[in-house]
């Protein structure tokens, strides 16, 4: 066992606020209150109010998480975008349930989102892939993404070349094996901090085609 002192993990607390979340509070659907939430997290000034924890399973059952960037949302759901090939993309096609976690910690908030994935359209990869910078369009070419490299070295030299093979190129095409995932929330739980650890949780529910509101203990 490490003898190494460190942080009493135990001891590591902080008190939450006295905000609130109520059914009156809620919009009508989960996305609409999605972004209302997002605007707040968004005029916070918090690093990166589009990241997320994009969590998948393996054939074998087993969990992986990532972070990732939410690049698309509308009322068919949370759009993000990745090498198809790698492993959250292999582990999805072979099993599209996945969930979703905006840690809002800064704003005492959290959103989870479990729900079913499907690549978007072509058309949609396409668009969003146009407005990436240049390096970023570079660099999906040059990553084999969750594979094993033998060094920073040769992953510099796969940069290289596709940096050579597309300069005369005005456009940087999409690669083939890159695109967008996008998921169909099912559920939608939004979690606000308050005092004494008594945390508000209200979740919807997909209920036919609409939704269902349920409180749930913290």
């Amino acid at each position: 066992m490490s003898e190494h002192p460190g942080p009493d993990l135990a001891r590591l607390r902080r008190e939450y606020g006295d905000r609130g979340l109520d059914l009156p509070d809620l919009a009508d659907d989960p996305v609409t209150m999605f972004r209302r939430w997002l605007d707040d997290t968004v005029a916070s000034g918090l690093h990166e109010p589009n990241a997320m924890v994009v969590a998948s399973v393996s054939e074998q059952g087993r969990p992986s998480t990532r972070m990732v960037l939410l690049k698309g949302l509308d009322e068919r759901g949370f759009v993000f975008y990745t090498n198809l090939t790698s492993r959250k993309g292999r582990e999805i096609e072979a099993n599209p349930a996945v969930s979703l976690l905006f840690p809002w910690q800064d704003l005492q908030r959290q959103v989870r989102v479990e729900g079913t994935a499907s690549r978007v359209s072509s058309e949609e990869s396409e668009a969003y892939f146009a407005r990436r910078p240049r390096e970023s369009q570079l660099g999906a070419w040059a990553s084999p993404q969750s594979q094993v490299v033998t060094s920073r070295a040769a992953l510099d030299e796969r940069y290289g070349g596709v940096l050579s093979r597309f300069a005369a190129a005005e456009e940087v095409p999409l690669p083939p094996f890159w695109g967008g995932i996008r998921v169909a929330p099912e559920s939608v739980e939004f979690w606000q901090g308050r005092k004494g650890r008594m945390h508000d949780r209200l979740v919807y529910r997909r209920e036919g085609a609409g939704w269902r509101v349920e409180r749930l203990a913290p």
